[in-house]
């Protein structure tokens, strides 16, 4: 069996005592950082009467704050840096849909570190010096594209930087310059392959091999559905701009089983998200991670609302790096119907496992009569229409196959929906991350609120 190629084996085979030593002296240093540089972090360690001297293990980390979005918003646009803006080379920051953005800073030496674990965990995914890498991660203030981007051109591949959209050009360059690798949500590979199969361009004129998808929660089926349909092989990047972008865990191809963790520069926790207490290793919570090593805007102990579990087995690749359990949900995605909590990505299941359906769905979500209703807009595939000659929700086929799909999502998960099937390409595409759901009842809150700020108060 050959050897695994691994881009710094050093830092990837460490054995677990020497990692947990170089963690602690790199958390203390941190901690002292934070205590002298942040205003923010020095209040939270006061009253939590803790500082770098309470460290005595890696597991004393537990009495310490923790740092949620709302703290970067709240401290918004450069409260929570740890270097001044003399010292920052680039600023990224999120879309602010939901109030303010959160703002992420970086010093020279962390793109070069952010390129290392992006270069990591391009060879984790069977990347090599000298391949074409077709990039359509979003470039711009979203970092999905400058990090994929930066590790792989220090890994020494080629980069093509398609960004986003225009996907009949994509096709074109990916037909012309040969690229072995993709970098796109898991959605936007989907509508890359839908549009070849609608262009009838044959998938022998292109020569991807492998892909790495993150930026968005995704399912096993999705990732067959991929696989299927591009005939590539599929494999999981995690990250998020607070702790650096992606590149913070990598799926490796020889394992598939779990994203291997860069701990020299990222420490994990999991925890309950309600009590805040550290779970014990193999269970299933929130996903927490210290920043060891970031130095323009550090964070400890930052909350992503990611719900995982980590494991400490041995990996068939011979990395022996924590791995982090594919990310199952979100908790801000979850939704509460009736009384009834879901995510996305259960429907998301229940839909895939039925090759009636193509995986092109959106969960829509209003009040009707102070009640809230769940509905499961799905497209069925362009064979199941040719099948049944035509496309008329109100015959027998379909309405027998949406009571089957409403009993699925009944007994599996609970939950009462509404299942409107849609014809092919009736479920808008996505040319990044997906949009899953709508949420009607915030958009009528949000008018709602508006019209009242608009509307003068009487005066009578």
């Amino acid at each position: 069996m050959s050897k695994t190629f691994m881009w710094n084996e050093k830092c990837e085979r460490m054995s677990r005592s020497e990692l947990e030593n170089l963690q602690l002296g790199r958390l203390k240093t941190l901690i002292e950082s934070l205590y002298k540089k942040v205003p923010f972090y020095k209040e939270r360690m006061d009253k939590a009467g803790v500082s770098a001297s309470s460290l005595k293990t890696l597991a004393d980390l537990k009495f310490f704050p923790f740092t949620k979005k709302t703290d970067l918003r709240e401290n918004y646009p450069f409260g929570l840096f740890s270097e001044p803006l003399s010292n920052v080379t680039r600023l990224h920051a999120s879309s602010g849909t939901k109030g303010k953005p959160t703002v992420v800073g970086y010093t020279k030496n962390d793109i070069d570190m952010w390129s290392e674990v992006c270069a990591r965990s391009l060879c984790a995914a069977g990347a090599r010096p000298g391949d074409i890498l077709h990039n359509s991660y979003g470039y711009g203030l979203f970092t999905g594209g400058m990090g994929m981007h930066y590790g792989a051109e220090k890994f020494g591949a080629t980069v093509v930087p398609a960004s986003g959209g225009r996907t009949q050009q994509q096709i074109l360059l990916l037909q012309d310059f040969g690229a072995r690798i993709l970098c796109s949500t898991p959605s936007y590979a989907l509508n890359i392959a839908y549009t070849m199969e609608e262009l009838g361009i044959k998938r022998d004129t292109i020569k991807l091999e492998r892909g790495i998808f993150g930026a968005e929660p995704w399912t096993e089926e999705l990732r067959s559905q991929i696989e299927d349909k591009l005939k590539i092989e599929a494999l999981d990047i995690y990250g998020l701009s607070e702790i650096v972008g992606p590149g913070v865990s990598m799926e490796c191809a020889e394992g598939r089983n779990g994203l291997h963790i860069w701990e020299d520069h990222f420490l994990p926790e999991i925890i309950d998200p309600v009590t805040g207490d550290v779970l014990p290793i193999g269970e299933e919570g929130e996903l927490v991670f210290t920043t060891l090593t970031k130095e323009a805007i550090p964070v400890l102990r930052y909350r992503t609302g990611d719900i995982s579990r980590l494991s400490l087995e041995t990996c068939a690749c011979g990395r022996t790096t924590a791995r982090m359990q594919r990310v199952r949900a979100r908790l801000d995605d979850m939704l509460i119907i009736r009384g009834v909590n879901v995510y996305p990505s259960e429907i998301e299941k229940v839909l895939l496992a039925l090759e009636e359906l193509s995986p092109h769905y959106q969960l829509v979500i209003d009040r009707r009569k102070a009640l809230d209703v769940l509905s499961v807009q799905v497209e069925v595939t362009d064979e199941l229409t040719k099948q049944w000659g035509h496309f008329d929700n109100d015959c027998v086929e379909f309405s027998n196959l949406s009571t089957h799909i409403q009993t699925l999502l009944k007994d599996n998960l609970g939950i009462t929906a509404d299942v409107q099937l849609m014809k092919p390409k009736a479920v808008p595409r996505s040319e990044g991350k997906a949009v899953r759901v709508v949420d009607k009842r915030k958009e009528d809150k949000s008018q709602a609120e508006s019209a009242a700020v608009k509307t003068p108060v009487s005066k009578h």
